[in-house]
């Protein structure tokens, strides 16, 4: 076989394995949707349950980053805990052993074109009757199925060409098994996917290109270049999401140094487990088998040490907690999965809301120096208005989409309700030595029953008083603004001062009004959620 033709071959089934792994992933994470979220946060109850769960959703989208991700998210917006999001994310490292069984016994075995072409015409065909529906994402999800499996078949062809005509080096020791790891690491990193390299060692071995042990050592590789993506995908990220990704990379660095070390003996073991149970005997099946042992004694390891590894993660990033400027909830990881996102997206709201009704509550209170708050308030606000704006760039439901721009509304209000209490800050500030005005009173009290009946904290409000409330705010407003105008127009207060109060008085009026709007806002959104 001519070696431009061999390399094209080979080069073309890994491109159409990995758009057959993004389209297969794509189509089934939006299929799942909602039960997605659902499966998850009822997962992490008990270990096993957590463990259970990440195998059973990797094997189901073929992805373990996907399920990362997702987890990832669910950590970061506050709905798993880290000590239970861990076992989702050592059940999704067996999970994708998985995908080294379909290939052994289907891809490597079955004729492709038999299975893979029907199923591209199938998912087709459901993709062009629904193309925003479900029907049609399991449609993308089926074509990329069966485009994953003539990736296969190129790969397996072009690798039994390549062995026909060459010979690999054999690298032997310590530093040839070393040197098939980094090839392993190395593919992993420069192709984004874990499966494309397992199915070109499996191939290679298959083909007789490589050794059993050299096959299994860039099986190793590849378990441990999937970090890569998770440290990538933490760069930036909250804190929680930080420790989620170190979490996934002792994991995987523990397992495969354990691997390595048993890497002669498991394989031995492993060789005569085959022959008692019966298994095949081709090189792919015993790969496969391998991959799944190491992860599974993984998880037997690590599973006496996790709440001491819950301790150490805890204790290696400090919280964003005390930031007020910085996102708690929101990170990128989660724009992969809508539903995570606009959960993300309501507790950073509410966060916001939080900060928002400090500083109108101590501008209320008459207390100074409010500056520092209000730029925290606008650079949250602006974090979710770049977060909204990436979301919408997405592929979400159209009916998800149009709640977008009041989501939006909601930040601009919250911003703007602290603008105002800075404002009104400001114009007090001016008139300190001014003697007290008798209606003040009664309208900071008001101001103070609007905001905490506008609380957006969950069960922290009251709407059923707010309307009410705020009726008797305006009220005290008139009030104050006609004392303020009769003790100028007497000349018992300065029309300096007077100009001032009256500006403060209005600027917290307008803040406390865009608190009432943010909630209101909010609520009849958390409603249409179907929350």
């Amino acid at each position: 076989m001519n070696p431009l033709d061999a390399l094209g071959g080979l080069a073309g089934g890994v491109g159409l394995f990995l758009l057959g792994m993004w389209l297969m992933t794509d189509g089934l994470k939006l299929a799942a949707g909602r039960a997605l979220e659902r499966i998850l946060t009822g997962s992490t109850k008990t270990r096993l349950r957590g463990l259970a769960t990440g195998v059973a959703v990797t094997a189901l989208v073929q992805s373990s980053s996907a399920v990362t991700v997702a987890t990832i998210g669910f950590v970061n917006a506050g709905l798993l805990t880290l000590g239970g999001a861990l076992w989702v994310l050592f059940g999704a490292n067996v999970g994708t052993t998985v995908t080294g069984w379909l290939v052994a016994l289907v891809g490597l075995k079955l004729k492709i074109d038999a299975l893979a072409l029907p199923l591209i015409g199938i998912g087709m065909l459901l993709r062009l009757g629904d193309e925003v529906g479900r029907r049609g994402a399991l449609g993308t999800a089926l074509a990329g199925f069966g485009v994953l499996f003539l990736g296969i078949e190129l790969l397996r062809s072009g690798f039994a060409g390549v062995a026909a005509d060459f010979t690999l080096p054999q690298w032997q020791g310590y530093a040839g098994i070393a040197a098939m790891v980094g090839v392993g690491i190395l593919m992993t990193v420069l192709m984004q996917a874990s499966a494309a390299a397992l199915v070109i060692a499996f191939s290679a071995a298959q083909s007789g290109l490589v050794t059993l042990e050299a096959a299994a050592a860039v099986v190793i590789g590849a378990n441990v270049g999937t970090t890569v993506t998770a440290v990538l995908a933490s760069i930036g990220a909250t804190p929680n999401a930080k420790r989620a990704a170190m979490a996934h990379v002792l994991f995987n660095v523990l397992t495969g140094i354990v691997a390595l070390l048993l890497l002669p003996w498991l394989l031995a073991l492993l060789g005569m487990l085959r022959e008692l149970l019966g298994l095949d005997g081709a090189p792919a099946a015993q790969l496969a088998l391998f991959h799944t042992a190491f992860n599974v004694l993984g998880v037997l390891l690590v599973w006496p040490l996790a709440d001491l590894l819950v301790v150490f993660l805890e204790g290696r990033f400090r919280s964003a907690e005390e930031d007020e400027a910085r996102p708690r909830y929101l990170d990128k990881n989660v724009l992969a999965v809508p539903t995570l996102a606009f959960d993300a997206l309501d507790r950073e709201l509410r966060n916001l809301g939080g900060i928002t009704l400090r500083i109108v509550r101590a501008a209320l209170a008459g207390q100074t120096n409010l500056t520092g708050h209000e730029r925290s308030a606008a650079s949250l606000s602006h974090a979710i208005a770049l977060f909204i704006a990436e979301l919408s760039r997405t592929r979400i439901p159209a009916e998800s989409a149009r709640r977008l721009p009041s989501l939006l509304r909601i930040a601009r209000y919250y911003e703007m309700a602290a603008e105002l209490a800075a404002e009104a800050n400001a114009a007090a500030s001016e008139t300190s030595a001014q003697p007290e005005v008798a209606g003040i009173g009664a309208f900071r009290a008001l101001g103070e029953r609007v905001i905490a009946a506008a609380d957006p904290a969950p069960g922290a409000g009251d709407p059923a008083a707010l309307e009410g409330d705020l009726q008797a705010f305006e009220a005290a407003y008139q009030r104050l603004k006609a004392e303020l105008l009769e003790l100028g127009a007497r000349g018992a207060l300065e029309v300096t001062a007077m100009d001032a109060r009256l500006r403060a008085a209005s600027a917290l009026r307008r803040a406390v009004e865009q608190v009432v709007k943010a909630a209101r806002l909010l609520a009849s959104n958390h409603e249409a959620a179907g929350a």
